[in-house]
């Protein structure tokens, strides 16, 4: 697990029109919340902002906040963009414990070369991240999916990804991560999955909230 260094202000105007001026200014406003934290009103530097998540992503980012009163370790949990995706317009960060559980989300990485679609099958990438639920210094960089061996009609279950014994998921829900489909019946394993995430969704928000408690 990497901490990054990021340096924030602690804000005290609030509403639309403080977040505005912020943004003409060259900043970001967010907020940083906590099971046992009151939620601060932070802003941030665009540049630094910006500069992180081009270089790390945005996908489980923990981070070493940089403020006045002293660091504070913290999750990126959410940020928002403009329409051209160019800007960011509000960032949420998570203050976590360290000795502790959460819910992190996880990149899919797809390896290997399968036959089946040099034939015709088409790889259906349902997750391109997962959630676990771990400590952060065992959350992995990311999940590799190998699809060398996979036949038109296979698919790749959660419950068939090895993720080690620190690792655990907040769900009981098999999901589909990805599958290799006749072009006629991708659109009906589609439909199929949104629903299967949509019960996935009201699981993972419970386990969220019971980890941090």
């Amino acid at each position: 697990m990497e901490l990054i260094n990021l340096k924030a202000e602690i804000r005290k105007g609030k509403g639309k029109g403080h977040a505005h001026f912020l943004r003409k200014n060259g900043s970001v406003p967010g907020i940083m919340y906590g099971p046992k934290t009151e939620p601060v009103m932070l802003s941030l530097s665009a540049n630094d902002l910006t500069n992180m998540i081009r270089k790390h992503g945005s996908t489980g980012l923990f981070i070493n906040l940089d403020l006045e009163e002293g660091q504070r370790t913290v999750m990126l949990r959410d940020y928002q963009m403009d329409t051209f995706n160019l800007n960011c317009l509000h960032v949420d960060f998570q203050e976590i414990d360290l000795n502790k559980k959460i819910v992190v989300s996880v990149p899919v990485e797809i390896t290997g070369e399968s036959e089946s679609i040099k034939m015709g099958g088409v790889l259906q990438t349902i997750r391109r991240e997962i959630d676990v639920l771990c400590r952060p210094a065992d959350a992995p960089e990311n999940v590799v999916i190998d699809i060398s061996s996979l036949e038109i009609g296979d698919s790749i279950h959660i419950e068939d990804v090895s993720l080690g014994d620190d690792i655990e998921l907040p769900h009981d829900v098999n999901y589909t991560i990805l599958n290799i489909a006749h072009p006629t019946a991708a659109e009906e394993e589609v439909v199929e999955e949104e629903e299967d995430l949509e019960a996935e969704t009201e699981e993972t928000a419970e386990t969220t909230e019971s980890a941090t408690e």
